[in-house]
């Protein structure tokens, strides 16, 4: 059972009022499957509209926000929890075991970071959970077709890269997630060719 999915997402509201729409999209279908929001805990850009959206609707938002945001006054102080922590790497980590899953909406080079440090751990089986891409005014469509090419170049296996799922409805992705069956497959493309390469 899915009981609350971490939505990654910029602390900027984006170029188009697209992006805003999709973060409400995406929280009226969670609060819909009673689904709780976990996520970094800040009032600004899709991150605040996402997080105040589940609350309008009822549903419960868990935020996670290092000391340093919160004193530069970038806190959501409205949550059904807000939890306190000292850096980033403890932010990362608690996002994760409070979750079911992970989306990752559109945004930056920090949302970029979740999304592939999560991405690795399902790779190495370090959890079984289903990480996808909310693909927003086709905001993903370079990275969805860049990690094709790592297929291609063969540092990715399809397998693998099919721990990235992206659909462009928020109904659609949850769907998905509610279906998911984790896939285990060997982390090494050719470890025997690989050996022979190192001196």
């Amino acid at each position: 059972m899915m009981k609350s999915i971490c939505v990654y997402c910029g602390s900027s509201p984006g170029a188009s009022p697209v992006y805003a729409e999709g973060a409400r999209a995406l929280a009226r279908a969670m609060v819909e499957q009673n689904i709780a929001l976990v996520y970094g805990g800040g009032n600004v850009g899709l991150m605040g509209v996402i997080a105040t959206e589940v609350l309008r609707l009822g549903g419960a938002a868990t935020g996670v926000i290092p000391t340093a945001l919160l004193e530069k006054e970038l806190g959501h102080h409205g949550l059904t929890q807000l939890h306190v922590v000292s850096n980033m790497h403890e932010r990362k980590a608690m996002m994760a075991e409070l979750s079911d899953g992970f989306i990752a909406m559109p945004g930056g080079m920090g949302t970029m970071e979740e999304l592939f440090e999560v991405l690795t751990w399902a790779q190495l089986g370090f959890h079984a959970k289903p990480v996808g891409l909310l693909n927003v005014g086709g905001f993903y469509d370079s990275l969805i077709a860049f990690v094709q090419q790592m297929v291609a170049e063969r540092f990715l296996t399809a397998e693998q890269s099919g721990l990235m799922m992206h659909e462009e409805t928020a109904d659609g992705l949850l769907e998905r997630f509610l279906q998911y069956k984790p896939v285990y497959s060997n982390k090494w493309l050719d470890r025997d060719t690989a050996r022979n390469l190192l001196p």
